[in-house]
């Protein structure tokens, strides 16, 4: 551990873990009082303001079919 409490995670972990420079991983506490690392996932909430709004607003309605027309195409329909 360096002086800023920064760890390095081997290569092989790294892998693993599918980690990339920015990932975010946390340290959970077992049972056995030992700790596990752990990616961490974002929230749904963490998109908010990927996307721009769309210029015209769209309907329940529009993304229900819209859904219903993408999983007819997914199954070949």
């Amino acid at each position: 551990m360096t002086s800023k409490g920064q760890l390095t995670v081997p290569a092989e972990v790294r892998r693993a873990l599918g980690l990339q420079p920015g990932s975010k991983v946390e340290f959970v506490a077992t049972e056995r009082g030992a700790y596990e690392l752990t990616v961490k996932r974002g929230s749904i909430q963490g998109l908010k303001g990927m996307f721009p709004a769309p210029a015209v607003p769209v309907t329940l309605e529009q993304m229900d079919d819209a859904i219903a027309q993408g999983a007819s195409a997914s199954l070949g329909r």
